[in-house]
Formats: C-alpha cells, structure tokens, sequence
C-alpha cells in the first residue's frame, strides 16, 4: 500500500514544466481507432488513465508502441469491434469515448459501462441523445453500453439539453467520418475539445466551430495516419499555481497556454497573489496571507470543477469566509471530511461550501477520495506545518505526471513510500 508523506510548512521555489493534458490524451487516444493507419501522438503525459487506456487499445488488437519519452505510435488498422476489456473500461470515465470512435468506424458498439472517479450520478443521457439522432439504436444492459446503426449513420442536427464535454466529444468522434453534416448545438468549449477537433482534422476530418457553442462536423469518407501534439494540462498547471499560493512561495510554470488559465487566474489575483503571465510561462508568487474570494465553478471559459478542491485549500488559509458553489457535479465536497481533520473550518449546504479562513491546517493522516481531492490534500500538506500523510494516493496518479519529483524539485519534503502490513 502506497502512500504520500509530506513534512511542510516551506514555501516552493522553482520551476515545472506541465504535461500534456489529461482531458485532451484520452480522447485522442480512443479517437486513433477510427483511423486505419500509424498516428504518431506526442506529449502524452506519463500517468495511469494514458496507460489504462493505450492498454485497451492493445487488447483490442492496435499495434501500440513507445518511441520516446511521452511519444507513442497507435495503429489500430486490426483492432476489433466490442473487444475492450470490461475490467480495464470501469478504471476510467473517459472509456465512454470508445462507443464514439466504435460507432463510428463499425457502425456498431459494445463496451462496459465506464468507472472513474465518484462525483454522485453522472448520466450519459445526453452522449445517447446524440447517438440517437445519427441514427443510432441505444441499449444498456448487463454493465454494457451496445449501440447498433441498422440504417446507417446520418448526418443530424443535436442540441444538448446542457453543456456537457463528454457529450460534444463523443458525438464528434462518431460524426467525423458519417455521411452528411452534423451540428452540434450547446456544444462545451473547452481547450480538450478545441484539441480533440485539431486532432481529427489533422488526419482529414472537418470539424469546424470548435471552442464555440455550435460546432459543425462535415463527415468524411476516411482519416489518415498523422503526427500530433497534446495541449499542455491547464489542471495541472492551475495545481501548481495554488501550490504555490499556498505555501507563499514562487514558482515559474512553463509549457502552458495562459490563456486557458484566465479564470484561475482571475482569482487568484483576487485573493492578492501576484500572477505574472509570458508566452508560455506563468509565474505565481504569494508572500502574504491570502484575502478572502467567493468562487463559482462552470463550463469553461468558467472557474473548472476540476480545480474546486485545490481552491478550498488557499480558502481554508484566506483571512474572512468564502464561499465555493459547485454548479457541475452533485457530489463533489466529499473531500472537505478530510480538511477538516487538518482543522478546516467547513460548512457544506447541497452545492455549496461556506469556509472560514483560519491562520494555519495541522498535519494529520488524510485520503484522497478522488483524483483532484487527492491534489488539493497534496497542497494542504505542504501548506502545513509538520507531517501530513496521504493515502489513496493510487487516485492521484491517475492524472498527475511524476507531481512529488516535480514538487521535489522545487523545495518539497514529500516522497512516496510503500507501507507494509504487519
């Protein structure tokens, strides 16, 4: 049993360099099955949902092999229909991706229904809603997800009933090689989504609107083999810039869009942290007691829910009492248990949070219930005075690429230890 120990209380000077994105790798990833060729992905970060997922793809029957650092080669010209492992697709939320790309390069789907982390009830009524109006017959059944297209796929015009990434992108991974045009309507904007569009135009799809509310994907007889870049990881990025907020120190982050970072931003120079933006960098410095900030989480170019726990933290240190609304998931405060045993001051009402700022957390043993808690218990660990100890830390690394060498390279006292039974 692994887990993270952290003796804080120092502030973290340096520099880090993000990883490509979580959100943009995955769907890629399952996007290179409508593609009969070599596709050659780069910047994949190193972390355990990319290696879950390049594992499906190779149980499915795709050659997949790693040319260097974060580069690997996909060609799924043999991969079968319906083949995916049940037991590695419940591992991870974005394996709904593959009904999407299954869809659209068989004209059919059978796949597991997906796991990930527990937010409380996350339908996929609105991926079906889409399915539905190419053409598709929807049946779930058994822990499967089959989809059948007995009069082809057509183009269609959908209009989501509320914003949903998973949604848009699914529907553009069955619409890009279906006959007609599809309009997407309601569609999410996120940079993934932006990025997944790149992707698939960059192997003959056209997919044009993406980052709008309407985005409108031409079906295309076949894609070809190509060679791509993930976007840096705004999450990851957004983490360390609250790191460094929280432990009042300085770091410079490279390898992002900063664009992408405006809401983070935004509110941290609300809280009086100095944000300094260049190119392709941001530097985050913080050397006096953070004020106090009411955050509202929303679909981008909103504040992200996937930043939610890591703002509770710099919450928690701020002077006055702020208050976090959480507008996307249902159940996403579980973590503030594990706050408070560090000595939050948190009252949670339904979907928001009312946090009293306090002069300092103390270290305590903490888990993380999910992957961006786990984070957000990460920061509070270096935030704090003495030993704080993480378990769960296997949810952690489903999305951060080498987070305690990176912190340790900027002054962090954490490691990762294996604790044995007795």
């Amino acid at each position: 049993m692994e887990k993270i120990v952290i003796r804080g209380g120092k502030p973290l000077k340096g520099e880090i360099e993000i990883s490509g994105m979580k959100n943009a790798a995955l769907p890629i990833i399952f996007g290179c099955l409508l593609v009969k060729d070599s596709c050659i992905i780069e910047n994949l970060p190193d972390i355990d949902d990319v290696r879950v997922a390049l594992t499906i793809l190779k149980d499915m029957g795709a050659t997949v092999n790693k040319l260097s650092e974060n580069v690997f080669m996909i060609d799924a010209t043999a991969a079968r229909s319906g083949s995916s492992s049940v037991e590695l697709v419940r591992k991870i939320r974005a394996s709904y991706y593959l009904l999407g790309a299954e869809i659209g390069r068989y004209g059919k789907a059978h796949v597991g229904v997906p796991g990930g982390c527990d937010f409380g009830i996350r339908p996929i009524d609105q991926h079906i809603k889409g399915f539905e109006a190419l053409g598709c017959k929807v049946r779930m059944d058994g822990g499967y997800v089959e989809l059948a297209a007995p009069n082809g796929l057509h183009g269609s015009s959908i209009f989501f009933d509320l914003v949903s990434v998973g949604a848009t992108m699914n529907v553009m991974l069955a619409a890009v090689c279906t006959p007609g045009l599809t309009v997407i309507e309601n569609a999410a904007r996120e940079p993934h989504i932006v990025d997944l569009a790149n992707f698939l135009n960059t192997c003959g799809g056209q997919i044009s609107g993406a980052g709008t509310d309407t985005i409108k994907v031409k079906g295309v007889d076949t894609l070809h083999g190509c060679t791509y870049a993930i976007i840096p990881d705004m999450i990851e990025a957004g983490t360390y810039m609250m790191a460094a907020a929280a432990t009042k120190g300085e770091l410079k982050i490279t390898n992002v869009i900063p664009r992408h970072l405006e809401s983070i931003t935004a509110k941290l120079c609300e809280m009086g942290v100095d944000v300094t933006e260049g190119d392709d960098y941001v530097v985050v410095k913080s050397g006096k007691r953070m004020t106090r900030v009411n955050v509202k989480t929303q679909p981008y170019p909103g504040f992200p829910t996937d930043m939610q726990p890591q703002m509770a933290v710099l919450m928690c240190l701020a002077d006055g009492i702020s208050q976090l609304n959480e507008s996307v998931f249902d159940n996403r405060f579980r973590y503030t248990e594990e706050l408070m045993r560090m000595g939050a001051l948190i009252k949670v009402n339904g979907k928001v949070a009312m946090i009293e700022g306090i002069p300092a957390l103390r270290p305590a043993r903490v888990r993380a219930v999910d992957l961006r808690a786990g984070a957000a218990m990460v920061i509070a660990g270096l935030a704090t005075r003495g030993t704080t100890e993480i378990d769960n830390i296997h949810l952690i690394e489903r999305g951060y690429d080498d987070l305690v060498g990176k912190l340790r390279a900027c002054g962090a006292d954490i490691e990762r230890v294996e604790e044995r039974n007795i």
